[in-house]
């Protein structure tokens, strides 16, 4: 049973309700425990909190000690964006490789097994998964965070997501409305814009939201981008045509509209952390997340005041506060009931077996399997914020335990594949890149290096925009440990899910 310190009235309680902060370090700051104590009803966790599942646990149990029903959040995705294993890569591929090998009964399995493991460290709400199209292969935020760029096979998958997520006893919260893939902007930097008709989002973008909505899923997140055909004026977070008109009274959600992190400039460098958030609540967002960047007791009392103060200043009515802050417990209610009737902890093996089943492989003239210790050469491009720059990708340690003595070293800019031919000596090369078609110096260091050493296999771990190039071109849609691991395997002799001759 929850109880609140004396003294918090039922206004600073709801305000204190609707806020999904982050902290910083591995262990329950006091300030944290107190505000749980005073109405705060979710903790936003990320990689800077988890040191080990064991540790894990132990933080999400002495938070329940302060408050029984804490909605636990974390930014769990698998594949490329992975908070419980930041530091070693994900046991799980992300959603591109899922959707490359298509099989809704497998992403069903692979979402419960995860959630499954995010419930025995006691997460219950994940902002997950990304249910985005990606229809811009541009896009540098989204990529193989998506199913893929075809609406219907996107809304198959994210239904499947989040029913298997909600099986294991975690909310999901589908992501990122009304739709982030047709950008080539990161909101994290600058607020992106979508032009295009309405009719183009009912065809496209707003089908795997349909999807998701008529599959249960507890919690929508909102977007930081323009969508001109729905609201010209305000970005989807804090559009109440978009969030209650469309979200909530066309397509139906009844569940909880959580907001993008707000500390994202696409919000703050254009109305700042306070006024947005209580504009996004008076557009119809029940949580306001907010963390990633901001993780200090400061900014819970400064959204506290601003969402207080804006009520008693009839900028924010009270009955709509009130209300997100109820959708919040309701949550709540359902992830303690959810909790106590899931059961099992689902495949073990599928993350290691959905990844091979992605792995695509074409063979170039004289192509042969690595027999000899390579030199792997890791085309380097710039950190995706979604994703960070903590977690190790490639398949480097994988290849050193198939192949004892193979070589590595990271390379990036206009002289990489000089620099790489100099380096790997009369070694074979095994290039590895990230969205090669996204980034000139990687397409001509790879050109460079083909040219200059034909039997050169190159490993594209993004989303695979180019030919086929290299003696072998293995294509893993997604750069998960398991997907290094899948890779290696198919370097070596295996074969991918969908190899070709």
């Amino acid at each position: 049973m929850t109880t609140f310190a004396s003294g918090t009235d039922t206004l600073t309680r709801d305000a204190l309700t609707v806020l999904q902060p982050g902290f910083t370090g591995t262990t329950a700051p006091d300030w944290l425990l107190r505000r749980l104590g005073e109405g705060l009803a979710s903790v936003g966790l990320f990689g800077r909190n988890i040191a080990s599942p064991e540790q894990l646990a132990a933080l999400t149990a002495r938070l329940r000690e302060e408050r029984g029903d804490v909605l636990v959040a974390i930014d769990e995705e698998g594949g490329d964006v992975t908070r419980l294993e930041v530091r070693g890569g994900s046991s799980f591929p992300g959603n591109h490789a899922l959707g490359a090998v298509d099989d809704t009964t497998l992403t069903r399995n692979a979402a419960f097994a995860l959630g499954r493991r995010l419930a025995s460290c006691g997460v219950n709400l994940n902002w997950a998964p990304s249910a985005d199209v990606n229809a811009n292969p541009d896009n540098p935020v989204i990529g193989v965070r998506s199913f893929g760029a075809d609406p219907a096979l996107v809304a198959r998958h994210t239904a499947a997501y989040v029913e298997g997520m909600q099986r294991a006893g975690v909310a999901a919260c589908t992501k990122h409305f009304p739709g982030h893939g047709d950008t080539a902007v990161d909101s994290h930097l600058s607020l992106p814009r979508i032009d295009v008709d309405r009719a183009t989002l009912d065809e496209r973008d707003l089908v795997p939201f349909r999807a998701a909505v008529a599959a249960g899923t507890k919690a929508v997140m909102s977007a930081h981008l323009l969508v001109p055909a729905l609201d010209p004026e305000r970005p989807a977070t804090l559009s109440r045509r978009i969030l209650t008109g469309l979200l909530r009274e066309e397509l139906g959600h009844t569940g909880l509209i959580v907001t993008d992190g707000m500390e994202m400039q696409a919000i703050t460098a254009r109305y700042g952390i306070e006024r947005g958030s209580v504009l996004a609540v008076a557009a119809g967002a029940d949580a306001i997340c907010v963390g990633g960047g901001l993780a200090d007791d400061a900014t819970v009392r400064q959204l506290r005041d601003a969402l207080v103060g804006a009520v008693r200043a009839g900028e924010l009515p009270e009955e709509r506060l009130a209300d997100a802050a109820a959708r919040v417990r309701e949550l709540a209610r359902w992830t303690t009931e959810a909790a106590a009737a899931a059961d099992g902890a689902g495949d073990p093996d599928i993350g290691l077996d959905a990844a091979r089943l992605a792995v695509r492989v074409t063979r170039g003239e004289g192509a042969a399997p690595l027999t000899e210790p390579p030199f792997v050469a890791l085309l380097t491009p710039g950190a995706n914020i979604a994703v960070g720059d903590e977690t190790p990708w490639g398949v480097s340690v994988e290849l050193e335990r198939l192949l004892p003595g193979t070589a590595s070293a990271k390379f990036s800019g206009r002289d990489a594949g000089a620099e790489v031919l100099r380096a790997a000596g009369e070694r074979r090369i095994v290039a590895v890149v990230r969205d090669a078609h996204r980034h000139a110096w990687m397409a001509d260091a790879l050109a460079a290096l083909i040219a200059a050493r034909p039997d050169t296999a190159v490993v594209e771990m993004g989303v695979p925009g180019s030919a086929p190039r290299g003696s072998l071109y293995v294509t893993t849609h997604g750069a998960a440990r398991v997907c290094g691991i899948a890779a290696a395997e198919a370097l070596t002799g295996g074969l991918g899910g969908g190899a070709a001759a």
